[in-house]
């Protein structure tokens, strides 16, 4: 969640980012109002602004006034372990790329039918890095709830739209294979700095301290106490890309929160689109479909709707791959069970560590900092006490150990 707002950011900042995004130096900024754009646990690698603008700029001989809405993203500037874990990571270094280049290529050949992304204004990459994005809820996108979940007509959605995501990308990867390189982290990778590791390394142990509370779960909490110091390297080295694989660029970090929907006048979603696109790697489509189904569906998709969300992904991956010409086969349902199979660990450990924070009420959210302490060494969070959390990873905690994951 965004602080208090940067002494620089203001309208003489705002006028200059406008003039230069629009090229147009006859624009002026007549007044703005800026106030945070998520709320706590909806965000946590940067602070977000939407920025409301009231301009005027030349139209031959006349002038015209109106008004935008944009957001700002900026990188962590405080000196704390949130500014420390996004330098070091590099993540903003992924989504100033990707949002420059790689999908600007991946929306030309979706659009106009479908759009996949907000348009990208402004990009600032010395300190203090920031983008200037459009603001996806004057066109009527807004997040789902994610403690509730996603049901079914929305998960529909964000399969096909992760296809048309996934699909592009193999075009624009078999024309420029150095797109590829690009990508290489994800959010698990044995490059990232030991402080994206702790905050996993840290909330397995959460998880396992908590569950000795459980009768029902007592017994696996030394399994989860030992699994913890070794759950991100395993998970590091499961997502890695092997090149005998039918692999994408993943958008990487593929829950509720990093998605936006626009609905029609009786409620029901219609229209998906992304955000955020600091993790995205190249590897197994898995990757994303695991990160997803164990953070962002509601119970009952989870329990009786994944064969029917895979089938849907696999017809339109295929429908786009062959309307975009690519020479690259398409997996079939046995294959890509196969690799949703080997990266089962992944489902878990997005399960142990994201899906609480997922659930918990936002009354109750907090940032990175608050949550991981000033040194990076805590994990402060009362997500594991969750009593929804509770209800579901107590149905997925023995699953996960008849299958073998927790005995590495």
């Amino acid at each position: 969640m965004a602080g208090e707002t940067p002494s620089w950011m203001n309208l003489e900042f705002v006028e200059k980012i406008m003039r230069k995004s629009k090229n147009d130096d006859s624009i002026r900024v007549l007044n703005i109002f800026i106030k945070p754009a998520t709320a706590k646990g909806d965000n946590y690698t940067s602070d977000m602004y939407r920025v409301s603008v009231e301009i005027s700029s030349k139209r031959g001989n006349q002038e015209v006034t109106k008004k935008k809405s944009l957001i700002i993203k900026v990188a962590p500037t405080g000196e704390n372990i949130k500014r420390e874990l996004i330098e070091k990571s590099k993540i903003f270094d992924t989504e100033i790329l990707m949002m420059m280049d790689t999908l600007k290529k991946m929306s030309n050949l979706l659009e106009p039918a479908h759009r996949i992304n907000a348009r990208i204004f402004y990009v600032q990459k010395e300190y203090p890095v920031f983008l200037v994005i459009e603001d996806l809820a004057t066109l009527g996108f807004r997040m789902a709830d994610r403690q509730a979940g996603l049901d079914l007509p929305h998960c529909l959605l964000a399969m096909r739209g992760l296809a048309r995501f996934h699909a592009s990308s193999v075009a624009i990867c078999e024309k420029e294979p150095n797109q590829k390189k690009f990508y290489i982290r994800g959010i698990f990778s044995s490059e990232h700095p030991p402080e994206l590791t702790s905050f996993f390394t840290l909330g397995t142990k959460s998880l396992g301290k908590e569950i000795r509370k459980w009768p029902d779960l007592e017994k696996y909490a030394e399994k989860i106490d030992k699994l913890a110091e070794k759950i991100y390297d395993k998970a590091a080295e499961i997502s890695k890309c092997r090149p005998d694989e039918f692999n994408v660029i993943n958008h990487g970090d593929f829950w509720v929160n990093n998605m936006m929907f626009r609905y029609n006048e009786e409620g029901k979603p219609i229209d998906h689109i992304f955000v955020d696109f600091q993790m995205c790697t190249y590897g197994s489509p898995a990757n994303d479909l695991q990160y997803f189904l164990s953070t962002s569906v509601d119970n009952d998709v989870y329990e009786n709707n994944k064969d029917m969300l895979l089938e849907e992904y696999l017809c339109t991956l295929s429908s786009v791959m062959k309307q975009f010409d690519c020479k690259t086969v398409p997996p079939n349902m046995e294959k890509l069970q196969k690799a949703l199979k080997e990266r089962e660990f992944l489902a878990m450990t997005s399960s142990f560590t994201i899906l609480p924070l997922v659930l918990l009420d936002k009354n109750e959210a907090k940032d990175l900092e608050e949550i991981m302490g000033k040194e990076g060494n805590e994990y402060n969070s009362s997500a594991c006490e969750n009593e929804i959390f509770r209800k579901v990873i107590s149905k997925r905690i023995p699953i996960y150990d008849q299958l073998g994951l927790m005995d590495i």
